[in-house]
């Protein structure tokens, strides 16, 4: 499932070129009111249902929030937040049904201030607090549901957002292979959180040791470096 139809194409057919089952190609755009419903409506029809599910769809924008386009601003929110609770909550009957799990792709992002990307920073904190309440109510109904909060990755997300890797990249960065390797390594062990690379897992402990104050100044400064 994602927006460009084309891709799906392109990838379904390396899957069954590989000896894998066709899946099931759902072009929708997400920022869209009725893009779950679509979903549910072809997953019906196709009479399947979700066992796992993997919100992995988001994107952010770099810039000052008050100087950014509202709209595509309020996409964020749409993408990062309304729909991932949407398919969380629609398919929530159906994960614990057949006892799978619910992969929702945070970031590290989520656990700071984000001056120079602030909606999308705010919107991952969502992600966290939602995946983590999310993993305590449903793991006693035997359902696995992990935050996998990744720090930077070499993917389209820097282009879409508008800046360039910097110095963070660098140092943090980590392949889109290993992330998902991680993230379902991480979903079938039931980890609550995952955090892929060394230099990402000592981002929350370090933040025990400095004043909220301290880290929004620090990433505000490192924002506008880009």
């Amino acid at each position: 499932m994602a927006r460009r139809g084309d891709r799906l194409t392109t990838l379904a057919a390396e899957i069954v070129a590989a000896g894998g089952t066709a899946p099931i190609i759902i072009p929708c755009d997400l920022a869209l009111p009725g893009a779950a419903d679509q979903i549910v409506a072809a997953l019906d029809a196709a009479g399947v249902e979700v066992e796992y599910l993997v919100n992995n769809a988001g994107y952010g924008l770099f810039g000052r929030a008050a100087e950014l386009d509202r709209d595509d601003q309020l996409g964020i929110v749409d993408v990062n937040i309304r729909a991932l609770t949407d398919l969380s909550l629609r398919f929530a009957e159906s994960v614990t049904r057949h006892r799978g799990g619910i992969l929702n792709v945070a970031s590290i992002a989520g656990f700071l201030p984000g001056p120079g990307m602030a909606v999308y920073y705010a919107s991952k904190a969502f992600v966290l607090s939602f995946s983590e309440a999310l993993h305590n109510e449903l793991g006693p109904r035997g359902v696995r549901v992990t935050a996998l909060c990744p720090g930077p990755v070499p993917t389209e997300f820097q282009i879409r957002a508008g800046f360039k890797p910097g110095l963070d990249s660098t140092i943090l960065n980590v392949l889109p292979a290993a992330v998902a390797r991680q993230g379902y390594e991480g979903l079938m062990a039931n980890k609550r959180l995952v955090l892929p690379g060394l230099g990402i897992k000592m981002v929350p402990f370090l933040l025990r040791f400095f004043p909220r104050g301290f880290v929004l100044g620090a990433v505000g400064r490192l924002q506008r470096k880009r």
